[in-house]
């Protein structure tokens, strides 16, 4: 992270596998609760191709415009003409495990790992209430995340912050 003080927009990429579903919906939240503060970014190390039909639907069910929405190599964000990120979190475990491509901006980075929805099987309505549930927790955690104190916090103080973050499934209480 470059001037954590400065007021700019903070570059914050979403990591999974297939980006197809996690990923995605992180970039939605953040791109709504963090508008103005931070740029939201997705992609995964083997894309599908194409975002999951269930996450689309509840980001349209939660009135997000999803027209922009694709899955992506994570190959995107390291080319040159990439934005410098500033921060970087995998939000599966698969993702966490594999070796990352070396990312412009030098970004701080924390694993946030949530159940895969797109991996549930059963009804209609149990695929429906995973993508809900990984929603919710995702939601949690970046409201944690884009309520933090940047300019009074240094590198290490922050990293321990989002580290924390994930510590409980549903994301940590909110900070005091």
């Amino acid at each position: 992270m470059t001037n954590p003080t400065a007021h700019r927009s903070y570059n914050v990429l979403f990591l999974c596998t297939g980006n197809s579903a996690r990923s995605i919906l992180a970039e939605a939240i953040l791109g709504r609760v963090g508008a103005g503060k931070f740029n939201a970014y997705s992609a995964g190390s083997q894309p599908k191709g194409q975002v999951h039909p269930e996450a689309l639907a509840l980001l349209k069910r939660m009135n997000f415009k999803t027209d922009g929405f694709r899955s992506k190599s994570w190959d995107e964000f390291a080319q040159p003409g990439a934005p410098d990120l500033d921060f970087v979190f995998t939000v599966c475990d698969n993702a966490a495990g594999e070796v990352c491509p070396i990312w412009p901006g030098q970004p701080m980075t924390a694993h946030w790992g949530v159940p895969d929805p797109a991996s549930v099987e059963g009804s209609a309505v149990d695929v429906a209430r995973a993508f809900a549930e990984t929603y919710g927790r995702l939601s949690n955690r970046i409201e944690v995340f884009v309520n933090l104190p940047f300019a009074s916090l240094d590198r290490l103080s922050l990293q321990k912050r989002l580290d924390t973050i994930a510590k409980t499934p549903d994301g940590p209480a909110r900070e005091k």
